[in-house]
């Protein structure tokens, strides 16, 4: 056979070369559609979990998904050693668990006076100047700061925007908002922190819980509080009694 001529190949490399560049310019405006949509439906959910996740200005001042079904009040004194203990770890599983948010209520005890209303003051103040995520990062410093038991901060140590929230500590405000919050408590018949009110927004059931109450614990109370008889099975519940006298929140 004889070999394809010169101009043979020229006829066929004019062609197929227009057909291998249309097949390039479809591939580079194709190939990256895929990618691109799926980036902005990744862009899409993380705005979709940022919008759930800020937060209303306060207060009370809630932390978590404001699509949350249930909320779990926490009663709290920012000079107990208990609560101190406790706040981080269930910051951090709320976290984990969007149909849970936390609102937080003070209860300033007054065997913690003055120091408990003092920083109650200085965060509420940070939440008035800053929203729910200053609020919340002022509650975490002051816990990782305080020397606890009524004692305070310790001398030398200010909040790294002390002078910015002068002004606020410096006006009744905020010791209006603390006294109220613990006024309602008292109400309530709470004497001790932490103490812990969980309750279902859909139903309004809900279940009065005493000391730092771990995360399967509360996973199961969220089960209870959706039966008929949340009151009866919590008496059968040994894992969400009050803790033992030795360790008694305070």
């Amino acid at each position: 056979m004889r070999p394809p001529t010169s101009s043979f190949r020229d006829t066929l490399r004019r062609l197929i070369w227009p057909a291998v560049v249309m097949m390039l310019t479809l591939l580079v405006f194709w190939r990256p559609s895929v990618p691109i949509a799926s980036m902005e439906q990744d862009n899409q959910r993380s705005a979709d979990d940022r919008a759930a996740m800020s937060q209303a200005s306060g207060p009370p001042w809630h932390y978590g998904s404001t699509l949350a079904r249930y909320t779990l009040i926490l009663y709290a004194d920012l000079e107990c050693p208990y609560c101190r203990a406790y706040v981080p770890p269930l910051m951090a599983w709320i976290e984990r668990h969007p149909d849970i948010r936390l609102q937080w209520q003070h209860l300033p005890l007054a065997m913690h006076e003055p120091a408990a209303s003092q920083l109650a003051a200085l965060a509420e103040c940070a939440g008035e100047a800053g929203g729910a995520e200053a609020y919340w990062r002022t509650i975490s410093w002051i816990y990782q700061h305080t020397q606890g038991e009524g004692l305070g901060l310790p001398d030398g140590v200010l909040h790294p925007f002390h002078e910015a929230l002068r002004a606020c500590l410096a006006s009744e405000r905020p010791l209006v908002i603390v006294r109220a919050q613990a006024d309602g408590a008292a109400d309530n018949g709470i004497a001790a922190t932490p103490t812990l009110h969980l309750r279902d927004e859909r139903t309004g059931q809900s279940l009065w819980l005493q000391g730092p109450i771990a995360g399967d614990a509360l996973l199961s109370a969220m089960d209870l509080i959706v039966t008929d008889d949340p009151a009866s099975e919590l008496a059968e519940t040994t894992e969400l009694s009050a803790v033992p006298d030795g360790n008694k929140p305070r």
